[in-house]
């Protein structure tokens, strides 16, 4: 078993497939209780079939992997799972949508009432509770999703780049939302994302990875003060010198790819 302030760990996992297709190869991983860790690499890197095997979604087929120290099952209440698109029911409204985690886990409706309308005011949406998702931009709609992720008493979140398909404006007003949340409750997080910037302002630690067959290449602390600003960090010499580290480090797994295909 692992030890109780480590929320994740992973040690020694591949998955293979259907058709001998290697998504990642020997994958060790730990992540303290209350980090926020980021994931980054090419695509098809094998970064979303982790975060799968983590939340139980697939089988583990070789090494192991322990979540709040168990295997991993789906539908454990340790785990909160969002996903890039913002999967929100139509025909319910936004506040109705942010409850839907709580009412799945058959929480009490007065508490999951109260946790969703106290999320969406954190998002910046209290005033859109009785909202469809059809009267709400596709910002808007992440901010619901991020509500309802938030609002599920969950320890761990696992976060598939929630904020991937946004206009660069919203996508920068949405991380400073998530660092608000995050810095409130300090749940532990792993995140993935294709955006370095994203990746380094969130984030304690960025850990990269190779091309497919998923390997960790570097994983690479964030010397950064909280709580952040994501305008801020801009200006912040520091981030520049770490975000060229990371994109140095995953330009090497680049070359290696190309050298194994010539």
């Amino acid at each position: 078993m692992t030890s109780f302030n480590v929320a994740i760990h992973i040690e020694g996992v591949s998955h293979i497939f259907t058709g001998g297709i290697s998504a990642i190869s020997d994958v060790s991983l730990e992540v303290p209780v209350g980090q926020f860790v980021s994931l980054v690499g090419p695509s098809g890197c094998g970064k979303t079939t982790l975060l799968n095997l983590i939340a139980g979604l697939i089988d583990v087929q070789h090494g192991t992997i322990e979540v709040a120290g168990a295997a991993p099952k789906a539908g454990r209440h340790e785990i909160a799972y969002m996903l890039a698109r913002d999967c929100l029911l139509p025909w319910r409204s936004a506040l109705a949508n942010a409850m839907l985690g709580g009412e799945f886990r058959g929480a009490a409706r007065d508490g999951r009432l109260k946790r969703a309308r106290g999320f969406l005011q954190k998002v910046g949406l209290a005033d859109f509770e009785n909202a469809y998702p059809k009267a709400l931009s596709h910002g808007m709609r992440q901010r619901v999703a991020l509500a309802r992720t938030f609002s599920v008493e969950s320890d761990v979140l696992l976060m598939d780049e929630p904020f991937g398909a946004l206009d660069a404006q919203t996508k920068l007003q949405l991380e400073d939302v998530l660092l608000d949340l995050w810095n409130a409750e300090r749940r532990t997080v792993l995140f993935i994302t294709h955006d370095l910037n994203e990746a380094v302002t969130l984030s304690d630690r960025v850990v990269v990875m190779s091309s497919r067959p998923g390997r960790i290449l570097a994983d690479i602390a964030i010397a950064l003060p909280r709580p952040r600003s994501v305008r801020a960090l801009q200006k912040d010499p520091r981030y520049h010198e770490i975000y060229a580290e990371i994109w140095s480090r995953l330009e090497e797994g680049l070359d290696g790819m190309v050298e194994c295909a010539a």
